[in-house]
């Protein structure tokens, strides 16, 4: 059996989308999201679009992304990979839409740090003697 750290991230998304499969296919808008941590895929999900409701009720969406807008909105999240530099840990956000029959995707590409792991890997007196410089 596989690790997860032994998947690359292309290979860890395409599993993702391929879990989402299902979801997707009953809806035409909303926000695909991953949160990465060193490198690797933990919690994932879909953010849907406000549901409208009128007359005390909701009506159930009759159609959703058909599996050609899936394969070609999976395709645009692999390629969004190519824009991650050097960050390890963040998350990623695809806001979809069907519009006219293509799937228009927004990739927003957000890095998280940790002060305390920045803390860790200097030594003590480079910060001291930085900040002296600017504030001493």
């Amino acid at each position: 059996m596989l690790k997860t750290e032994q998947l690359s991230l292309a290979r860890q998304m395409d599993m993702v989308f391929k879990e989402l499969q299902e979801e997707l296919s009953g809806l035409t808008s909303g926000t695909v999201f991953v949160q990465i941590r060193n490198n690797m895929i933990g919690k994932f999900g879909i953010r849907h679009n406000p549901l409208s409701g009128r007359g005390g009720g909701f009506t159930d969406a009759k159609e959703g992304m058909t599996d050609g807008q899936q394969s070609s909105f999976r395709l645009m999240a692999l390629e969004s990979l190519k824009y991650k530099r050097r960050w390890t840990h963040g998350e990623i956000s695809y806001e979809f839409a069907i519009r006219q029959g293509m799937v228009i995707v927004d990739a927003t590409l957000e890095s998280n740090y940790n002060m305390a792991n920045l803390m860790i890997r200097s030594p003590r007196n480079a910060f001291a003697e930085s900040s002296e410089q600017f504030f001493g």
